[in-house]
């Protein structure tokens, strides 16, 4: 079964990995960092899952991203004096993880024009893909907001299969309700409302989207390249 088109990162891994610290192995349930945490590496993942995300005061959790293989998380830090963490990072799966020093990296963007310049691609990519998601968020309430999740689960880690697109990412209900912003509730509602409507079924924990038209009709689509319409 071929998997769809993901979008490429345009800074060269390898040469990230030329000024890696240290390689670790985390374990699925683990952080690899957390909110208000002192700041001082960029992370590398060479292989697993990692969930980024935002806890409130009251504990709820806005899931924003998944990073997986060749993917840059705690990039934020950058630039900043006596930087701490902005967000949390969970391991979904076991992962193989490079760390690199902050001021490494620092002084690498200063010293390599191509980096340097790789790097503010990938930083506008990135915050281009975080406004999309708050956009649709704000704008589409919470049933758009959970249409727009399953259209970008589907560029991320979507499978073409003949009844539809299999979204190969297990996640319970309360997961999928972290990416929206809403609670496992609304989103077990809506989630049988799509089943009844025959736009989506789930087998084995994986959701199948049979009608993706229908997902992008109902919340007016823009049809934005996949690269920026994505979960990672």
């Amino acid at each position: 079964m071929p998997q769809l088109n993901k979008a490429t990162h345009s800074i060269e891994i390898k040469e990230l990995l030329n000024f890696a610290d240290r390689t670790i192995q985390v374990k699925k349930g683990s952080y690899l960092f957390q909110e208000g945490m002192e700041a001082t590496e960029l992370y590398l993942i060479l292989s697993g899952k990692v969930q980024i995300s935002k806890v409130t005061k009251d504990g709820r959790e806005l899931a924003l991203r998944i990073c997986g293989e060749n993917d840059i998380c705690g990039e934020l830090t950058l630039f900043t004096e006596s930087p701490k963490y902005l967000l949390s990072a969970l391991l979904l799966e076991d992962a193989e993880i490079v760390a690199i020093k902050k001021e490494i990296i620092e002084k690498e963007i200063f010293q390599n024009p191509t980096l340097a310049f790789e790097f503010m691609k990938w930083m506008s990519d990135h915050f281009r893909k975080t406004q999309t998601k708050f956009r649709d968020l704000v704008l589409n309430g919470k049933k758009g907001a959970l249409f727009s999740t399953l259209i970008r689960m589907t560029n991320s880690y979507g499978v073409h299969q003949k009844d539809g697109i299999l979204i190969d990412l297990p996640l319970t209900n309360q997961e999928l309700a972290n990416f929206c912003g809403t609670s496992r509730e609304s989103t077990n509602r809506i989630l049988n409302d799509l089943k009844r409507e025959q736009v989506i079924s789930i087998k084995k924990g994986k959701i199948i989207v049979h009608d993706l038209e229908f997902l992008k009709t109902e919340i007016g689509c823009e049809n934005c390249p996949a690269v920026f319409c994505s979960i990672e």
